[in-house]
């Protein structure tokens, strides 16, 4: 089939009201699409005031706010008849379902009744937020509902091969491609190092940084990586932290941190020039697939101290490029950090030497 015969329909619970690695990642796929000729539609919730343009033709669909103190998201009522209406005008020939929400549970419903198969892609570990929310002993009931989700679906891809291996472990599916990510060095590289942006900022040149990158949102970890910090201070160990993003955890971490540099939503250059300025990158999450922070890191020859979770244990090599901590193990964490701050040498062996020379 030609690229130009391809009408896709893409459901996603948000493709772009809040900026996240996920809808990043679809919003580039729906550009490739568009590029190759293919015809797109994505249907999802919107807001009057979206972090970003969408890429392609984006229909709003009927939805609410997130309870549980996340109101910046928002949860479709299912396939309203005026998107009902929309898809039979569109006549998609591939449904693509982002999110196990009710979007998209009733897209699935709608294409198997007319014949048109759905691929899946997995990009978040859903089940695990319930931890952040007290919530955890819902856990094999989210398992259960995406269970039933992915089964439904012809194809299903995940981002990692280690995520794909959590999904068949959960029994989700058994038959799982890969979807990996990818970067662009020309943002991301050790090149855009650049001390005196550090020293505009509070940090002398020889003050090893430990970077935070990511939305700021409690399911990142920031409990975990706060109690690490307050090891290293008790330590006495020499060190500043950066921490770059936005997210309604903001003052709840810039609080329990004290003293940690933040920089606030970077984008661009100005986004690969705070990467590159860090030491280290230090990412307690569990909840990702993959992990598009991480491979940001690494690009720019900077060392990655993570959870042994989805996603970084596929891109870190352990004692190599960083290290890799048991999920949750503060004094493991603490180790690995004190390790890379007190020696220059390793931190330069497992950034692969910085190639390429920073800005004085």
């Amino acid at each position: 089939m030609e690229p130009s015969a391809l009408r896709v329909a893409i459901f996603s619970g948000n493709y772009n009201y809040v900026r996240d690695g996920a809808n990043q990642a679809l919003n580039r796929l729906v550009g490739y699409l568009l590029r190759c000729g293919v015809q797109v539609r994505i249907y999802s919730p919107t807001t009057d005031t979206p972090d970003f343009e969408p890429t392609g033709d984006l229909v709003s669909v009927a939805s609410v706010p997130v309870p549980f103190g996340r109101g910046e998201y928002r949860m479709a009522h299912g396939l309203t008849r005026a998107a009902r209406r929309d898809l039979a005008q569109f006549r998609p020939n591939i449904v693509h379902v982002a999110a196990p929400d009710l979007l998209g549970h009733r897209a699935i419903s709608w294409a198997r009744a007319r014949g048109i198969p759905v691929l899946a892609s997995m990009h978040t570990r859903f089940e695990t937020y319930l931890r952040y929310y007290g919530l955890a002993f819902l856990e094999p009931l989210v398992v259960a509902l995406m269970r039933r989700f992915y089964r439904r679906c012809d194809a299903v891809v995940a981002p990692s091969e280690s995520m794909a291996q959590v999904m068949r472990e959960q029994r989700l599916s058994y038959n799982i491609g890969i979807w990996t990510r990818g970067i662009d060095t020309s943002i991301f590289n050790p090149g855009q190092r650049d001390l005196n942006w550090r020293r505009a900022h509070g940090i002398a040149d020889d003050e090893p940084v430990i970077g935070f990158l990511g939305r700021l949102v409690m399911e990142k970890g920031l409990d975990v990586f706060c109690e690490a910090i307050d090891q290293l201070r008790a330590r006495n160990v020499r060190h500043k932290v950066l921490v770059i993003g936005e997210g309604p955890a903001r003052d709840w971490f810039e609080q329990r941190l004290g003293n940690g540099v933040f920089v606030g939503f970077q984008s661009g250059q100005d986004l690969g020039r705070a990467v590159a300025s860090m030491d280290m990158l230090f990412n307690p999450s569990i909840t990702e697939a993959f992990g598009n922070v991480t491979l940001e890191t690494m690009a720019c020859a900077i060392p990655v101290i993570a959870a042994r979770a989805t996603g970084s244990q596929n891109l870190v090599a352990d004692g190599v490029t960083g290290s890799l901590v048991a999920p949750g193990a503060i004094s493991g964490f603490a180790d690995a950090l004190q390790a890379f701050c007190e020696d220059e040498d390793l931190r330069k062996r497992a950034g692969g030497g910085r190639i390429g020379q920073p800005s004085l």
